[in-house]
C-alpha cells in the first residue's frame, strides 16, 4: 500500500440517511490500487450521536488524517471543497395524507399569492386607464367591456411567464435550468457557506485530532 497516490474530491453539501457516515458519502476516492480504493471508500469518517445535532461540518484535513491512518504510506491529494457539510435526514418513502395536504397548501398559496401580486401591480400602474386611453386613440371610441387589448395582454402575460420560467407542467422548453432552480442553487450555496463559517468560528468543525 505504500507509495500510492490517492485523490479525494469532496462535495460541499451531502445528505445521508444513516447515522454512520462513510468516505463514499462525503466524496469520491480514486487510487490505482483497487484494494486501497475499496478500503478507503468503506472508511468510517463520522458517527452522528443518537440525540445530538443532525448536521456537522467535516474538514478535509480530518479525512486525510483518517485515510493515512487506515492505509499508512499513501499520499493523499485533496481536491474540491476544503470542508463538507453533512446532514443526517430521515426519509419517509410513504406518501401519506399529510404530504399531499402540504403540497396542496403550497400550490394554493403560490397561486393566489401570485394572482394578488399581479393584480396589485396592475392597480399601482393603472393598467385599466392605460388600456382605455390606448383603445380610444386607436379605435376613436370608448371601450365597451372586455376588448382585444385586454385579451392580448392576458395571453401575452401567460406566454411570457411560461417562457421566463422555462417550464410547462412536467416539461422544460429548453435544457437550461429555470430561474427558480438558479435562485435556489445560489440560496443553498449561501446557506452552506454560512453554516460552515459558523461551525469554524464556534469550534464545531471536525478537524484532525477531534
Amino acid at each position: 500500500m505504500s507509495n500510492q497516490t490517492v485523490y479525494v474530491k469532496c462535495d460541499r453539501n451531502v445528505e445521508v440517511q444513516r447515522a454512520e457516515v462513510q468516505m463514499t458519502d462525503v466524496g469520491k476516492v480514486q487510487c490505482a490500487d483497487k484494494l486501497v480504493n475499496a478500503k478507503l471508500n468503506a472508511l468510517k469518517v463520522y458517527q452522528f450521536p443518537k440525540d445530538g445535532p443532525k448536521r456537522c461540518v467535516i474538514s478535509v484535513l480530518k479525512l486525510v488524517e483518517l485515510m493515512e491512518k487506515e492505509c499508512p504510506g499513501i499520499e493523499v491529494v485533496p481536491l474540491g471543497e476544503p470542508d463538507v457539510l453533512v446532514e443526517w435526514v430521515s426519509v419517509d418513502r410513504r406518501k401519506g395524507t399529510a404530504v399531499w395536504l402540504k403540497a396542496a397548501f403550497v400550490c394554493l398559496v403560490s397561486f393566489f399569492g401570485t394572482a394578488f401580486t399581479i393584480m396589485a401591480y396592475h392597480n399601482d400602474v393603472g393598467i385599466n386607464e392605460v388600456f382605455g386611453q390606448l383603445y380610444r386613440l386607436v379605435m376613436n371610441r370608448e371601450p365597451q367591456g372586455i376588448n382585444v387589448l385586454e385579451i392580448s395582454y392576458s395571453v401575452g402575460l401567460f406566454l411570457g411567464i411560461v417562457v421566463f420560467f422555462n417550464h410547462v407542467g412536467g416539461r422544460r422548453l429548453t435544457s437550461d435550468p429555470t430561474p427558480i432552480e438558479v435562485a435556489m442553487r445560489k440560496y443553498e450555496e449561501d446557506v452552506d457557506k454560512t453554516l460552515i463559517a459558523e461551525a469554524g468560528r464556534e469550534g464545531r468543525e471536525q478537524e484532525p485530532g477531534t
